[in-house]
């Protein structure tokens, strides 16, 4: 059977889950073969945070929480709820495909209404064949940082919580404490056969706009992604047998535009041009019920949580940024279930002049995924975030701890 269950999410899906789900519905239709699959999952979590400073990395932070609260929601997780329709054919040669996936949240925070929580994250097609590769056209995953998200233990769960995204379509589960966001994006991508294990994948993707400020700056500076995409490359090697794994290294450059700056001798308005690239290094390896994951990336202009947000200071120049997570889980004989342990963290440097001198989130996580039927997982998680602002002004800090149990379910 077709072991997708949206393409890009799925394989690493049920890599991490702690059974080993099929894929969706097969439906033949014709010359096609459809499959029908999606994920359904809610969590109560419970997060109670403290501290003295804007709790979380920008734009997803708990904006001015001072002293200590406890909040409550019924939420789904780091994914969404997904309803995936894919299909496959071979046309003249050509294996021909296509994927639409809708992305429902399940919050009912106002009484009386529903807010607005649907997504929209895939929509392509591919075209290819087994002896040159595929080319993708459409809105998918994006390649730069995109296996640190899907060996992240924290897919089945919920992460953190913190920016109040409990109760919306997703949480932030480690986005921000070890990784910078892959996001969703308009793309033209090409992806290699399979050499012996080897692959890699190069695109260029639709140019975010870059956005400083959200780190203890009041002000913020802007500009645009200009006329260029970005370029985005990934290089893998995968290898089985007793000991099994992947290896990966990806990149992105992006050239930004016309971004607003302030001279800070004049405070007079300004542009400038600059350019935004960070690059990866990965590798998880399993062996005999035992799992380990270590992750690192390095950027500049890249930001810190979302790709390009707080990448610039209010002089337009590029901030530096860098982090990553490492992750053990052992999946217990007999029983399937998964028990994981993960720590990470990502931080930005301010620049020479500016307020902000340094930030760093961090976030340990324990979690439990036990497989309650073939397609049902059972999810305990904890995790335990720390904020650190350091600036002009002196430091602050502040702390989340979320409690989250539910299930995910695969089909």
């Amino acid at each position: 059977m077709n072991k997708q269950l949206n393409l890009a999410v799925a394989g690493a899906v049920l890599a991490l889950s702690a059974t080993a789900a099929n894929a969706g519905i097969m439906i033949p239709a014709g010359d096609w073969t459809l499959d029908v699959g999606g994920v359904v999952n809610t969590y109560y979590t419970s997060t109670r945070t403290s501290g003295n400073t804007t709790f979380g990395s920008a734009p997803l932070g708990i904006n001015n929480d001072t002293g200590t609260r406890t909040t409550s929601n019924i939420t789904t997780g780091l994914l969404p709820n997904y309803l995936s329709v894919s299909g496959k054919t071979r046309q003249n040669d050509l294996d021909v495909g296509f994927t639409i996936s809708i992305n429902p949240g399940v919050s009912t925070k106002n009484a009386g209404k529903q807010s607005a929580q649907q997504e929209n994250r895939q929509a392509f097609v591919t075209f290819g064949d087994k002896s040159w590769g595929s080319i993708k056209l459409g809105k998918d995953l994006g390649i730069f940082a995109s296996d640190a998200i899907l060996n992240d233990m924290t897919l089945l769960g919920v992460g953190s919580a913190a920016g109040g995204l409990a109760g919306n379509t997703t949480t932030l589960g480690r986005i921000g404490t070890g990784f910078i966001y892959a996001d969703w994006k308009s793309q033209v991508a090409y992806s290699s056969p399979n050499f012996n294990g080897f692959s890699f994948t190069g695109g260029v993707t639709q140019a975010w706009n870059a956005e400083s400020g959200g780190v203890g700056i009041s002000s913020t500076s802007t500009g645009r992604g200009g006329a260029s995409p970005a370029f985005e490359g990934k290089v893998s090697y995968e290898f089985a047998g007793d000991v099994g794994g992947k290896v990966w290294v990806s990149g992105i450059t992006q050239k930004v535009d016309k971004l607003n700056t302030i001279d800070p001798i004049t405070l007079l308005p300004g542009q400038r041009n600059d350019r935004a690239e960070a690059y990866d290094i990965g590798a998880t390896v399993n062996l005999a019920g035992f799992g380990l994951t270590g992750y690192y990336y390095d950027g500049r202009g890249i930001g810190q949580t979302l790709q390009l947000f707080d990448g610039f200071d209010l002089a337009g120049k590029r901030r530096d940024s860098n982090g990553g997570y490492v992750q053990g889980t052992y999946t217990v004989p007999g029983v399937g279930t998964k028990l994981g342990v993960s720590w990470g963290e990502s931080m930005i440097d301010g620049n020479r002049g500016e307020t902000l001198r340094e930030l760093k989130d961090e976030m340990w996580t324990i979690g439990a995924y036990h497989p309650l039927t073939k397609h049902l997982n059972l999810v305990a998680e904890y995790s335990d975030v720390k904020h650190k602002l350091n600036t002009t002004a002196g430091n602050t800090d502040g702390k989340s701890k979320t409690v989250a149990l539910g299930a995910i379910l695969f089909f």
